[in-house]
């Protein structure tokens, strides 16, 4: 049977094209591991996701970059988000220093007056203290609240001698103290010597801004609150550093937690009052009033230290309120932690 030859054909491309399959073949294993070693991402099964959310196929021939996930918007967070870690948590105000914020309260009572003041208070509790109008080199005329200073440096002396007070001593201490006579306080001054007395004793006590009265006037003794307020602490406190025997402590304490009840006012306003010395007294060249007061009082259960010393008030009347809205805001302020 004669053979047809296929028109056009020859044996060469006959063999050509039965190549062309195997060079197809071998060109789509290159393009493949080329593919695979340029890190290219597979090929799209018709899935164009990627572009459309982006308008970039996703992928580039330079090497990738890593790219932070977006945050979740407001209302996926609050549907998702797990419980807030301890260190996610909002970060604690900064504490209130007391001393700004007794300044800060003391503000409008300030205000509306002429006077001054120096303020302290300690929470006798945990130690915590603040006050107010404790500057160098500015002290305040003491008038009768030096009393109880006579009364701790007298004390000392007899603890110097190894002995108690005597009778006569004792007459004159109870006076001082408890109905605040001027006499008894001059012959009690005369007993520690004076200004000289005092000062060696409020070294002893740990006083560093108070300065005994000039001769025989106890009563312009210079001090501050903040000095008044170390000597309530070794007064009133049982801390064993003070040089104050428990016996000569317990006797002042005493002492002072019998004030004459027209004298009961001052820093008792803050609370119930447990130990109270006050001093008045008019300034004749100006005609204006020092009015001062010292003690220990308990507000809320909690015991506290007070100091407020005071001068250019109008009248007795007013320098009274003045100290005892003072007591009171340095209470408050001590008791809220500096918050009040």
């Amino acid at each position: 049977m004669p053979h047809h030859r296929i028109p056009g054909a020859t044996r060469g491309s006959v063999r050509r094209r039965t190549a062309f399959p195997v060079l197809a073949a071998v060109a789509a294993v290159v393009f493949l591991a080329v593919w695979v070693a340029m890190d290219f991402p597979p090929l799209s099964n018709g899935d164009s996701d990627a572009i459309s959310r982006s308008g970039d196929p996703g992928w580039s021939a330079t090497p990738a970059t890593t790219v932070t996930p977006a945050a979740p918007s407001a209302s996926t967070s609050a549907s998702t988000s797990s419980p807030a870690s301890p260190s996610s948590s909002a970060s604690p105000s900064p504490s209130v220093d007391p001393d700004q914020a007794l300044s800060d309260q003391l503000a409008p009572i300030l205000k509306a007056t002429t006077a001054s003041l120096s303020v302290a208070v300690l929470d006798v509790e945990d130690g915590d203290g603040a006050d107010y109008g404790v500057r160098a080199g500015k002290t305040y005329d003491t008038a009768s609240i030096v009393k109880v200073d006579i009364l701790a440096a007298l004390l000392l002396k007899a603890q110097d001698q190894g002995r108690v007070l005597t009778a006569l001593e004792k007459k004159y201490a109870t006076s001082m103290i408890r109905v605040s006579d001027n006499a008894s306080a001059d012959a009690l001054w005369q007993a520690i010597g004076g200004a000289g007395g005092l000062d060696a004793a409020n070294e002893r006590l740990g006083l560093t801004a108070t300065t005994g009265g000039s001769g025989a006037l106890w009563g312009l003794t210079q001090s501050t609150a903040a000095d008044q307020l170390v000597l309530l602490s070794a007064v009133f406190g049982d801390d064993s550093d003070s040089p104050l025997g428990a016996g000569s402590r317990t006797y002042i304490q005493g002492l002072m937690g019998g004030i004459a009840a027209d004298q009961d006012w001052g820093v008792s306003a803050a609370g119930t009052v447990t130990g109270l010395k006050n001093g008045w007294l008019p300034r004749s060249a100006t005609g204006l009033w020092d009015i001062n007061s010292i003690g220990r009082i308990v507000a809320d259960g909690r015991g506290y230290l007070v100091a407020v010393l005071s001068s250019g008030s109008v009248s007795k009347e007013a320098g009274i309120s003045l100290v005892e809205k003072a007591a009171k805001t340095a209470v408050a302020v001590s008791a809220s932690g500096g918050s009040a």
